[in-house]
């Protein structure tokens, strides 16, 4: 059976609407420090703890917004609440290169946050128009994109940016309305008027997905695991443009470069390397791995000298890629096979929370050292810092297994 012209438009718009969701995530992330310099008059330590705000924002926006937005498509339809997604995108951008203060590039990111949830809708469609035999293949295209966005927007926004800081979100902004246009003309809309269910504030409350650690206690400890190595690893995108601007003068460039490099090195590791790597080592030994390759990179990164040093952590740090998989993997056999949706829902939650935290103390931690009054001066102490929280996941975990060991000739 061949996919209908209609079922053709819907995948092709929902992957180039999160392909693009990534590029704007990516792309803001080489030139935010030098925007935020210019925009608010400020400091390279201030333009972090700003940053790390501006990532608050919108992350609030992801947690807050994706079941209501979810929601709201099954009472209205996929259609309108996509395409205002990616309208809402565009505005962002436009609000981000235009933006005269601070407060607007708040604005511009909050507006991104909430929009940024559209991959909810967008696996809702996904579902809609694909057999459930072929579900499977129309969600790794999807993650084939979501990856690809993410190499791509750092380094296209790398390289935008040494035209200047806000030559980037003019790019994506002309992007983002090329494909609202296509939208509107080609989209369909896929969920029938009979499938619609009246809306219910219940239902979109943003913590209702914690309610799955109630039922299934027994992921409680790997969650717990996997939300502290979250919460270490949130120094990356908290600090790394600032870190190589104030440690090495990295251009916009550069740091788009390695952010793509990063981005590269863990689809290798995630997406090929994650199969023959659980069945060689074994699920438990391959996350302990994991762990332990990402102690060595986050406090290696705090005590390099080179870019060349860089590179190689880069390599290194690859193994951490199959901590999240496999952990995920781990505590989907803790629960049937009907709650695995409410588990994914509750680990997303979970995830989201520890990286907003963990984003916002890395900010405070490299503008605290970076500032003129500092007891030490150093760009270096958020990966440090971070280090402690990576081994405070790493023992957790070696507690959690050797626990299980104990248990086993019991069973």
């Amino acid at each position: 059976m061949t996919a209908s012209p209609t079922s053709r438009h819907a995948v092709t718009f929902v992957l180039v609407t999160v392909f693009l969701d990534m590029v704007g995530f990516g792309l803001i992330m080489p030139v935010l420090p030098r925007l935020i310099e210019e925009v608010g008059h400020v400091s390279l330590a201030e333009a972090s703890i700003i940053g790390g705000w501006m990532f608050a924002v919108f992350s609030i926006g992801q947690f807050a917004f994706s079941p209501l937005m979810g929601n709201l498509s099954d009472r209205f339809g996929r259609r309108p609440l996509l395409l205002l997604a990616v309208f809402g995108l565009f505005a962002d951008y436009v609000f981000s290169a235009l933006a005269p203060t601070i407060f607007w590039l708040f604005v511009g990111r909050a507006i991104a946050g909430i929009c940024g949830s559209s991959y909810v809708i967008a696996n809702a469609y996904i579902a809609d128009v694909t057999a459930p035999e072929a579900r499977a293949k129309a969600y790794g295209m999807m993650g084939a994109a979501f990856g690809l966005g993410f190499v791509l927007g750092p380094a296209i926004g790398g390289l935008l940016g040494e035209f200047g800081p806000r030559v980037p979100f003019y790019a994506a902004a002309l992007i983002s309305l090329l494909n609202f246009i296509y939208g509107w003309f080609v989209l369909p809309e896929t969920l029938r008027p009979e499938n619609r269910r009246a809306f219910e504030w219940r239902r979109a409350n943003p913590f209702g997905t914690f309610a799955v650690f109630r039922t299934y206690p027994n992921v409680i400890p790997m969650c717990v695991v996997l939300f502290v190595f979250f919460f270490a690893t949130a120094v990356y995108p908290a600090v790394w443009a600032f870190w190589g601007i104030a440690n090495f003068g990295w251009s916009e460039a550069t740091i788009g470069l390695t952010l793509a490099a990063f981005g590269i090195v863990t689809a290798i590791f995630q997406g090929f390397l994650t199969g023959p790597a659980t069945a060689y080592f074994g699920e438990r030994r391959l996350v302990f791995l994991g762990l332990v390759t990402s102690l060595i990179a986050v406090v290696g990164y705090g005590i390099v000298g080179s870019l060349a040093a860089v590179l190689v952590l880069l390599i290194v740090h690859g193994p951490e890629g199959f901590v999240h998989p496999v952990l995920t993997a781990m505590m989907s056999k803790e629960v049937p096979e009907d709650a695995q949706g409410e588990l994914q829902g509750g680990l997303s939650s979970a995830t989201n929370i520890a990286m907003l935290f963990g984003t916002v103390f890395y900010a405070q931690v490299f503008g605290y050292f970076m500032a003129e009054d500092a007891p030490v001066q150093t760009p270096d102490m958020a990966f440090l810092v971070a280090g402690g929280f990576v081994l405070a996941s790493l023992v957790l975990y070696a507690a959690l297994i050797g626990g299980h060991r104990r248990e086993a000739p019991a069973e």
